[in-house]
């Protein structure tokens, strides 16, 4: 039987109590030791002895481990770095969005985990993606098509970083050692040559360099076709320029 799904937003954030622990300080040690230890080894008993609190005065703050990983994650979502769509242009806020959202989630690889769990309800998350709708909606995409553009970038970044995160952590944990896994792949690609070819190419390349570069050719693609649509409805390839306040655009 399923159970109402509540949220720590979803009420007014108790005061501290005199004893000096605030919520800012449990959420900054929550993030802190999910980036140290990941998710799985988060728990209230774990967080209170790192604040040398218990964990009852945790629970002052946050009702369960699930309202405390919803303040986590909107934390980290604060730290993505989104242009204001009045002083930017609409290709300038996404890139710089889908950078900014690709170093955070390989400095903070538990939220990958989350994503899709929880909801994007917290303040930090509503500032980015209200930014993102204004930024698409002065590029010229109306109705739902705005919200598919910005769930489209979204999915772009997740779908380059996920995999990016699981190959980190493998070689993080030692599992398994890259040069046999070449081999591997050499022997069992036999009856595919130019495949083989390529691949020795492919990883003589520094693999932090090719991820980037598979990143940044993905990204241009995916803009290139937004601009593309844009033009194909008729609208002007003038359309989403920042404001006139004196910021122009960087070439």
């Amino acid at each position: 039987m399923t159970k109402p799904f509540t949220s720590v937003w979803a009420r007014e954030p108790r005061r501290p109590r005199s004893s000096g622990l605030g919520r800012g300080q449990i959420v900054a040690a929550a993030v802190e030791m999910l980036d140290a230890e990941g998710l799985e080894s988060l728990s209230m008993r774990k967080l209170g002895a790192r604040l040398g609190a218990g964990a009852t005065s945790l629970y002052w703050y946050v009702a369960n481990k699930d309202e405390l990983l919803e303040l986590a994650m909107d934390e980290v979502w604060g730290l993505v770095e989104v242009p204001d769509p009045d002083r930017a242009t609409w290709r300038e806020v996404t890139t710089s969005t889908a950078y900014g959202l690709r170093v955070v989630l390989l400095e903070h690889p538990w939220l990958a985990n989350l994503l899709g769990r929880m909801p994007m309800a917290g303040p930090h998350a509503f500032a980015m993606s209200d930014r993102l709708r204004r930024a698409f909606v002065r590029a010229g995409f109306t109705g739902v098509d705005v919200y598919l553009a910005s769930g489209t970038l979204m999915g772009f970044v997740l779908g380059q970083v996920i995999p990016e995160i699981g190959i980190r952590q493998v070689s993080k944990d030692g599992r398994y050692d890259p040069a046999t896994m070449v081999d591997v792949v050499e022997r069992v690609a036999a009856d595919y040559p130019e495949m083989r070819a390529d691949f020795r190419q492919t990883v003589e390349m520094d693999p932090e360099a090719a991820r980037a570069m598979a990143f940044d050719f993905a990204l241009l693609c995916l803009l290139d076709g937004l601009a593309a649509r844009l033009a194909a409805a008729g609208v002007p390839a003038s359309s989403g320029q920042p404001a006139d306040n004196g910021v122009r655009e960087r070439r």
